[in-house]
């Protein structure tokens, strides 16, 4: 294939099409906003499923160093009462199809197998122009251009690569994330280290949560759920760690001890994520040269399906280019129309998997999701 390709972001899924492209022999560039590979912390842990995110990993040929990351009995998972009553408990005994890994270790390998080079760091885009004939023009922050043949905007939430083929905005769930991190808590923050025990903890009630998973070592990284309106939380001052510490604890007033701690003993400042998603079932029609990935495609809600599907579509886009290497159309047609039902599927699941998470009948209809069967209240 001598059609120049180049990919925006050099997430999970703009990596993994790279990768795949080059274990079929056809160059290509990835061009990153980011200075450097390390330039911000990468998040936490991934769990990697048997479906579509270890399929990707296959057709990219890393299975034995994914293998490698793997931390063990990380797939185990509990859910509590506010009360700190274990109401399902979960171990992990080693069959599952989701291993945990850190998701900077699994992006790490990903750049190791890439040619030198492949990736240019430093190349914040700010605007893309569709030229005729299939050629895109990409104009970066610091005013230098190129001009391809095939545009993948692997670029997530805000692409700057989407507008060529659709109008769609991400909006607001009507949720959002505060991030907090214990370290070393086996010795120093006992209790919550014992409430999330080995793998993950879930501690639900109607319209907030506090989740959390083990990382290396002892290290518990929680996520704290609220449904909140974007207004509740920008009246938040979070340059005032403590203060905004102790205004989402105040949500969670009443509940055990050991999993406020997740909140009010944190190591770090919280960090506010406020969670967006493009309409469910996000499509367009085939605009030639252009194609998505990831959350450039169909962001939505957190799942645990988003690095999966990314790294999927970076891999079956690739796949479908070297079936097709002098047809650049007929792989991006064959990509998109498995790709959209897909896409469209995950996102289903996820909000109804939310529901169950923070609707009305919370924590119970999530075990009884889990366990097949009403549990009594």
């Amino acid at each position: 294939m001598t059609t120049p390709i180049t990919i925006i972001g050099a997430g999970l899924g703009g990596l993994t099409l790279a990768r795949v492209l080059h274990v079929h022999g056809i160059p290509v560039t990835v061009y990153e906003a980011e200075p450097s590979p390390t330039a911000r912390s990468q998040g936490g842990m991934l769990d990697i499923h048997d479906y579509n995110g270890q399929l990707a990993l296959k057709a990219a040929g890393l299975m034995d160093e994914f293998r490698g990351l793997i931390l063990e009995g990380r797939q185990a998972m509990r859910v509590l009462d506010r009360d700190g009553t274990v109401l399902f408990d979960k171990a992990d005994d080693g069959t599952g199809g989701r291993p945990e890994v850190h998701r900077g270790e699994l992006r790490q390998i990903l750049l190791d197998s890439l040619p030198v080079g492949t990736v240019r760091w430093g190349h914040k885009v700010s605007s893309t122009r569709a030229l005729g004939e299939g050629r895109q023009k990409v104009t970066f922050a610091d005013g230098s251009t190129v001009v391809t043949s095939l545009l993948v905007g692997a670029d997530g939430a805000w692409s700057r690569v989407r507008p060529l083929l659709s109008d769609a905005t991400p909006e607001y769930v009507g949720r959002s994330f505060v991030e907090t991190w214990l370290f070393d808590s086996d010795t120093r923050h006992p209790a919550a280290a014992k409430a999330v025990g080995g793998g993950s903890l879930l501690a639900l009630a109607p319209g907030k949560g506090i989740q959390a998973h083990r990382e290396s070592g002892g290290t518990l990284h929680t996520y704290v759920a609220l449904s909140k309106p974007q207004d509740w939380f920008a009246a938040i001052d979070f340059t005032d760690p403590a203060a905004a510490t102790a205004r989402i604890a105040q949500e969670f007033d009443g509940w055990a001890p050991e999993l406020t701690e997740l909140i009010t003993d944190s190591d770090t400042a919280p960090v506010l994520r406020l969670l967006n998603s493009l309409p469910i079932g996000h499509r367009w029609d085939r605009v030639p040269g252009v194609a998505l990935v990831g959350d450039a495609a169909h962001l939505s809600a957190p799942n645990g399906e988003g690095a999966n599907l990314a790294m999927y579509d970076g891999a079956e886009l690739g796949k479908a280019l070297a079936a097709h290497p002098d047809d650049i159309e007929a792989a991006l047609t064959e990509y998109e129309q498995a790709m959209f039902p897909r896409s469209t599927e995950a996102a289903t699941e996820g909000a109804e998997l939310h529901g169950l998470m923070f609707g009305g009948n919370a924590p119970h209809s999530l075990i009884a999701a889990f366990t097949g069967h009403e549990q009594a209240q």
